[in-house]
Protein backbone atom coordinates (compact mmCIF):
# COMPACT_ATOMS: atom_id res chain seq x y z
CA UNK A 1 0.00 0.00 0.00
CA UNK A 2 1.02 3.65 -0.32
CA UNK A 3 2.35 5.14 2.91
CA UNK A 4 1.12 8.70 2.43
CA UNK A 5 1.88 10.80 5.55
CA UNK A 6 -1.20 12.41 7.15
CA UNK A 7 -1.58 16.14 6.55
CA UNK A 8 -1.18 16.83 10.26
CA UNK A 9 2.28 15.27 10.21
CA UNK A 10 3.29 17.13 7.06
CA UNK A 11 2.27 20.48 8.61
CA UNK A 12 4.12 19.73 11.85
CA UNK A 13 7.27 18.72 10.01
CA UNK A 14 7.12 21.98 8.08
CA UNK A 15 7.05 23.89 11.37
CA UNK A 16 10.04 22.09 12.85
CA UNK A 17 12.10 22.14 9.64
CA UNK A 18 10.86 25.13 7.62
CA UNK A 19 13.64 24.68 5.08
CA UNK A 20 12.58 21.08 4.57
CA UNK A 21 14.50 17.81 4.70
CA UNK A 22 14.45 14.54 2.80
CA UNK A 23 12.81 12.38 5.48
CA UNK A 24 9.34 12.70 3.99
CA UNK A 25 10.66 11.84 0.54
CA UNK A 26 12.30 8.68 1.88
CA UNK A 27 9.37 7.73 4.12
CA UNK A 28 7.34 5.52 1.71
CA UNK A 29 10.38 3.39 0.88
CA UNK A 30 11.48 3.20 4.51
CA UNK A 31 8.00 2.09 5.57
CA UNK A 32 7.84 -0.56 2.83
CA UNK A 33 11.22 -1.92 3.90
CA UNK A 34 10.23 -2.02 7.58
CA UNK A 35 7.02 -3.90 6.74
CA UNK A 36 8.72 -6.39 4.42
CA UNK A 37 11.58 -7.10 6.83
CA UNK A 38 9.17 -8.15 9.58
CA UNK A 39 6.61 -9.84 7.31
CA UNK A 40 3.92 -7.49 8.58
CA UNK A 41 0.42 -7.16 7.20
CA UNK A 42 -0.63 -3.54 6.95
CA UNK A 43 -4.13 -2.58 8.04
CA UNK A 44 -4.01 1.21 7.75
CA UNK A 45 -2.10 4.38 8.46
CA UNK A 46 -3.40 6.03 11.63
CA UNK A 47 -5.16 9.32 10.76
CA UNK A 48 -4.97 12.11 11.83
CA UNK A 49 -2.00 10.57 13.65
CA UNK A 50 0.64 12.48 15.52
CA UNK A 51 2.82 15.50 14.81
CA UNK A 52 6.16 13.72 14.95
CA UNK A 53 5.80 10.28 13.35
CA UNK A 54 4.00 8.03 10.91
CA UNK A 55 1.94 5.44 12.78
CA UNK A 56 0.86 2.31 10.90
CA UNK A 57 -1.49 -0.33 12.30
CA UNK A 58 -0.14 -3.75 11.35
CA UNK A 59 -0.29 -7.45 12.18
CA UNK A 60 2.75 -9.61 12.75
CA UNK A 61 3.30 -12.92 10.95
CA UNK A 62 1.51 -14.80 13.75
CA UNK A 63 -1.51 -12.48 13.53
CA UNK A 64 -0.66 -10.41 16.63
CA UNK A 65 -1.80 -6.79 16.24
CA UNK A 66 1.00 -4.24 16.51
CA UNK A 67 1.97 -0.69 15.63
CA UNK A 68 4.83 0.32 13.36
CA UNK A 69 6.11 3.81 14.08
CA UNK A 70 8.60 5.77 11.98
CA UNK A 71 9.99 9.15 13.08
CA UNK A 72 12.70 11.53 11.82
CA UNK A 73 15.88 11.91 13.91
CA UNK A 74 14.99 15.41 15.16
CA UNK A 75 12.10 13.93 17.16
CA UNK A 76 14.52 11.68 19.05
CA UNK A 77 13.03 8.23 18.34
CA UNK A 78 16.09 6.52 19.81
CA UNK A 79 15.50 8.31 23.12
CA UNK A 80 11.90 7.09 22.99
CA UNK A 81 13.15 3.55 22.42
CA UNK A 82 15.51 3.83 25.40
CA UNK A 83 12.75 5.13 27.69
CA UNK A 84 10.27 2.45 26.64
CA UNK A 85 12.95 -0.18 27.21
CA UNK A 86 13.57 1.15 30.72
CA UNK A 87 9.85 1.32 31.60
CA UNK A 88 9.37 -2.20 30.17
CA UNK A 89 5.62 -1.81 29.86
CA UNK A 90 5.05 -0.30 33.31
CA UNK A 91 2.63 2.55 32.61
CA UNK A 92 3.72 2.77 28.98
CA UNK A 93 3.27 0.95 25.70
CA UNK A 94 5.49 -2.11 25.31
CA UNK A 95 8.27 -2.43 22.75
CA UNK A 96 7.89 -5.64 20.73
CA UNK A 97 11.43 -5.52 19.35
CA UNK A 98 14.40 -4.09 21.26
CA UNK A 99 15.72 -2.60 18.03
CA UNK A 100 13.69 -2.32 14.86
CA UNK A 101 16.04 -0.04 12.93
CA UNK A 102 17.04 3.62 13.14
CA UNK A 103 13.91 5.68 13.68
CA UNK A 104 11.65 2.60 13.54
CA UNK A 105 9.71 1.27 16.54
CA UNK A 106 7.51 -1.84 16.65
CA UNK A 107 5.03 -1.45 19.50
CA UNK A 108 2.21 -3.25 21.21
CA UNK A 109 -1.19 -2.33 19.76
CA UNK A 110 -3.40 -0.27 22.03
CA UNK A 111 -6.78 1.21 21.09
CA UNK A 112 -5.57 4.14 18.96
CA UNK A 113 -8.92 5.91 18.87
CA UNK A 114 -9.67 5.69 22.60
CA UNK A 115 -7.68 8.06 24.81
CA UNK A 116 -8.20 9.31 28.35
CA UNK A 117 -9.41 12.55 26.75
CA UNK A 118 -12.63 10.72 25.83
CA UNK A 119 -13.57 10.52 29.53
CA UNK A 120 -15.33 13.26 31.53
CA UNK A 121 -12.76 15.85 32.60
CA UNK A 122 -12.47 14.93 36.29
CA UNK A 123 -12.13 11.21 35.51
CA UNK A 124 -9.68 11.93 32.69
CA UNK A 125 -7.37 13.92 34.97
CA UNK A 126 -7.50 11.19 37.61
CA UNK A 127 -6.62 8.39 35.18
CA UNK A 128 -3.94 10.44 33.42
CA UNK A 129 -2.30 11.38 36.72
CA UNK A 130 -2.29 7.75 37.84
CA UNK A 131 -0.59 6.70 34.62
CA UNK A 132 1.99 9.46 34.93
CA UNK A 133 2.91 8.44 38.47
CA UNK A 134 3.97 4.98 37.22
CA UNK A 135 6.39 6.50 34.72
CA UNK A 136 8.36 8.52 37.28
CA UNK A 137 11.22 6.14 37.97
CA UNK A 138 14.94 6.50 38.51
CA UNK A 139 16.69 6.96 35.14
CA UNK A 140 19.04 4.17 34.08
CA UNK A 141 22.66 4.44 35.19
CA UNK A 142 24.81 6.33 32.72
CA UNK A 143 21.76 7.52 30.78
CA UNK A 144 22.12 9.85 27.81
CA UNK A 145 18.67 11.43 28.04
CA UNK A 146 18.37 15.19 27.73
CA UNK A 147 17.84 16.99 31.04
CA UNK A 148 15.11 19.48 31.84
CA UNK A 149 17.79 22.16 32.22
CA UNK A 150 19.16 21.43 28.74
CA UNK A 151 15.80 21.32 27.00
CA UNK A 152 14.39 24.41 28.65
CA UNK A 153 17.66 26.23 28.08
CA UNK A 154 17.23 25.90 24.33
CA UNK A 155 13.60 26.87 24.63
CA UNK A 156 14.36 29.94 26.76
CA UNK A 157 16.86 31.14 24.18
CA UNK A 158 14.26 30.88 21.40
CA UNK A 159 11.67 32.61 23.60
CA UNK A 160 13.98 35.57 24.23
CA UNK A 161 14.69 35.88 20.52
CA UNK A 162 10.96 36.04 19.74
CA UNK A 163 10.33 38.50 22.59
CA UNK A 164 12.96 40.84 21.19
CA UNK A 165 10.87 41.07 18.02
CA UNK A 166 7.36 40.84 19.51
CA UNK A 167 6.96 43.32 22.34
CA UNK A 168 3.49 42.00 23.22
CA UNK A 169 4.96 38.79 24.66
CA UNK A 170 8.01 40.31 26.37
CA UNK A 171 6.54 40.50 29.88
CA UNK A 172 5.25 36.93 29.84
CA UNK A 173 8.55 35.64 28.47
CA UNK A 174 10.44 37.51 31.18
CA UNK A 175 8.21 35.99 33.87
CA UNK A 176 8.51 32.49 32.42
CA UNK A 177 12.29 32.62 32.02
CA UNK A 178 12.63 34.03 35.52
CA UNK A 179 10.52 31.20 36.91
CA UNK A 180 12.73 28.67 35.12
CA UNK A 181 15.89 30.12 36.64
CA UNK A 182 14.43 29.92 40.14
CA UNK A 183 13.18 26.35 39.62
CA UNK A 184 16.52 25.11 38.33
CA UNK A 185 18.40 26.63 41.26
CA UNK A 186 17.23 23.81 43.53
CA UNK A 187 15.61 20.91 41.63
CA UNK A 188 14.11 18.46 44.16
CA UNK A 189 14.62 15.17 42.30
CA UNK A 190 15.83 13.44 39.16
CA UNK A 191 13.35 11.12 37.50
CA UNK A 192 12.81 9.78 34.02
CA UNK A 193 9.90 11.83 32.65
CA UNK A 194 7.55 11.34 29.72
CA UNK A 195 8.36 14.83 28.50
CA UNK A 196 5.22 15.59 26.51
CA UNK A 197 2.50 14.06 28.65
CA UNK A 198 -1.16 14.97 28.16
CA UNK A 199 -4.53 13.24 28.07
CA UNK A 200 -4.32 12.34 24.39
CA UNK A 201 -1.03 10.51 25.07
CA UNK A 202 -2.81 7.93 27.26
CA UNK A 203 -4.56 5.18 25.29
CA UNK A 204 -6.77 2.29 26.31
CA UNK A 205 -5.00 -1.05 26.45
CA UNK A 206 -5.70 -4.73 27.03
CA UNK A 207 -3.17 -5.73 29.71
CA UNK A 208 -3.72 -2.44 31.59
CA UNK A 209 -6.68 -0.06 31.20
CA UNK A 210 -4.51 2.96 30.29
CA UNK A 211 -0.96 3.21 28.93
CA UNK A 212 1.15 6.17 27.87
CA UNK A 213 2.48 6.53 24.32
CA UNK A 214 4.70 8.92 22.41
CA UNK A 215 7.22 10.04 25.04
CA UNK A 216 9.89 12.64 24.35
CA UNK A 217 11.82 11.56 27.44
CA UNK A 218 13.75 13.94 29.63
CA UNK A 219 15.34 13.65 33.07
CA UNK A 220 14.38 16.09 35.80
CA UNK A 221 11.74 16.88 38.38
CA UNK A 222 8.21 15.51 38.32
CA UNK A 223 6.57 18.96 38.37
CA UNK A 224 7.94 19.61 34.88
CA UNK A 225 6.11 16.57 33.51
CA UNK A 226 2.87 17.32 35.32
CA UNK A 227 2.85 20.92 34.08
CA UNK A 228 1.71 19.96 30.58
CA UNK A 229 -1.28 18.10 32.00
CA UNK A 230 -2.48 21.22 33.84
CA UNK A 231 -3.43 22.96 30.62
CA UNK A 232 -5.21 20.05 28.96
CA UNK A 233 -8.43 21.12 27.23
CA UNK A 234 -7.15 24.69 27.32
CA UNK A 235 -9.78 25.74 24.79
CA UNK A 236 -12.52 24.76 27.28
CA UNK A 237 -10.76 26.63 30.08
CA UNK A 238 -10.51 29.81 28.01
CA UNK A 239 -14.18 29.55 27.02
CA UNK A 240 -15.27 29.24 30.66
CA UNK A 241 -16.06 32.47 32.57
CA UNK A 242 -14.34 30.89 35.58
CA UNK A 243 -11.39 29.48 33.64
CA UNK A 244 -8.78 31.24 35.76
CA UNK A 245 -10.12 29.90 39.05
CA UNK A 246 -10.57 26.41 37.56
CA UNK A 247 -6.93 26.48 36.48
CA UNK A 248 -5.72 27.44 39.94
CA UNK A 249 -7.82 24.68 41.51
CA UNK A 250 -6.44 22.20 38.98
CA UNK A 251 -2.87 23.12 39.88
CA UNK A 252 -3.67 22.58 43.56
CA UNK A 253 -5.53 19.29 43.01
CA UNK A 254 -2.89 17.75 40.73
CA UNK A 255 -0.05 18.85 43.00
CA UNK A 256 -1.71 17.30 46.04
CA UNK A 257 -2.69 14.06 44.27
CA UNK A 258 0.86 13.42 43.04
CA UNK A 259 2.82 14.84 45.99
CA UNK A 260 4.33 17.65 43.92
CA UNK A 261 5.09 21.09 45.31
CA UNK A 262 2.27 23.40 44.22
CA UNK A 263 4.44 26.45 43.56
CA UNK A 264 6.94 24.43 41.51
CA UNK A 265 4.07 23.03 39.46
CA UNK A 266 2.69 26.53 38.92
CA UNK A 267 6.12 27.76 37.82
CA UNK A 268 6.71 25.00 35.30
CA UNK A 269 3.13 25.33 34.03
CA UNK A 270 3.81 29.02 33.38
CA UNK A 271 7.08 28.31 31.60
CA UNK A 272 5.69 25.53 29.42
CA UNK A 273 2.54 27.45 28.48
CA UNK A 274 4.51 30.57 27.50
CA UNK A 275 7.05 28.48 25.58
CA UNK A 276 4.30 26.72 23.62
CA UNK A 277 2.45 29.97 23.00
CA UNK A 278 5.53 31.81 21.77
CA UNK A 279 6.46 28.87 19.54
CA UNK A 280 2.94 28.81 18.08
CA UNK A 281 3.27 32.52 17.35
CA UNK A 282 6.66 31.97 15.72
CA UNK A 283 5.43 29.25 13.33
CA UNK A 284 2.23 31.02 12.30
CA UNK A 285 -0.48 29.56 14.55
CA UNK A 286 -1.84 32.78 16.08
CA UNK A 287 -5.07 31.25 17.45
CA UNK A 288 -3.17 28.60 19.42
CA UNK A 289 -0.76 31.27 20.61
CA UNK A 290 -3.59 33.47 21.86
CA UNK A 291 -5.16 30.63 23.88
CA UNK A 292 -1.88 29.57 25.45
CA UNK A 293 -0.70 33.05 26.33
CA UNK A 294 -4.04 33.99 27.86
CA UNK A 295 -3.87 30.79 29.93
CA UNK A 296 -0.32 31.66 31.00
CA UNK A 297 -1.52 35.07 32.15
CA UNK A 298 -3.74 33.38 34.76
CA UNK A 299 -0.73 31.82 36.47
Amino acid sequence: MAFAPPRRLVRALGETAPDGDDWLEKLPEAAQQAVALRELTVERVQVPGGRSSLVVLVRRADGTPAVLKLAPPRFRPEAERAALTHWDGLGAVQLLEPYAGEGVLLLERLHPDVSVRSLPEAKALLEAAGTLRRLWVEPPAGHVFETVAERTGRQAQAMRATASERAEVASLVSAAVGAREELLAAPPEERLLHGTFRQSKVLAGERTPWLAVGPDPVVGECAFDLARLVRDRVEDLIASPSGASITRRRVKRLAESLDVDQERLRGWTLFRAVESGVRALRVGRPQDAELLLEFAGWL
